[in-house]
């Protein structure tokens, strides 16, 4: 059975949708020791799971799920691994959560059918030049994440693309 390496230990962004990781944290994937491990960097930037807020009464952003939502944030944003694989891994991550079937299959479908969107944003951002992962992540109130929204980052690739 997989694990996740460390407790997962966070503080929030004053933009109220962003969430810095504090301590190393990782997911052995497949079984402990598998030596197959996804580690998310320190001070890495995630929104946990990004659900329409429409939802929010079924499937907060934040729940039992939320330690697979921080992993698949990373492999969406570092892409050293396909996108079936990285929402494979989530589900992965969810069953050894134990979150219950009425979460986690809604979760997984909504990600395999509209995970597309966030992981060409994820691709846009780093060619824009935006950083997910904070150098220092010595946090003052009032920081926030300055990215831009998935609308205003799609229509800036494609006025840049037409240019």
């Amino acid at each position: 059975m997989s694990l996740f390496t460390e407790q997962l230990v966070v503080t929030p962004l004053s933009d109220g949708r962003t969430w810095v990781i504090l301590r190393p944290f990782g997911y052995d994937v497949g079984n402990v020791g598998s030596g197959d491990t996804v580690k998310v960097k320190t001070g890495f930037m995630t929104d946990f799971a990004s659900i329409p807020r429409l939802l929010w009464i079924f499937l907060p952003c934040w729940g039992k799920y939320g330690n697979a939502a921080v992993i698949h944030d990373w492999l969406y944003w570092a892409q050293k691994r396909s996108r079936k694989e990285a929402d494979g891994i989530m589900l992965e991550g969810m069953k050894v959560l134990k979150v219950p079937c009425w979460q986690k299959y809604p979760i997984y479908m909504a990600v395999r059918l509209f995970g597309q969107m966030a992981w060409k944003r994820n691709q846009w951002d780093r060619d824009a030049g935006f950083k997910r992962v904070l150098i220092s992540y010595r946090l003052k109130t009032g920081d926030e994440s300055n990215r831009p929204s998935l609308i205003s980052r799609t229509l800036e690739h494609f006025r840049n693309r037409s240019s």
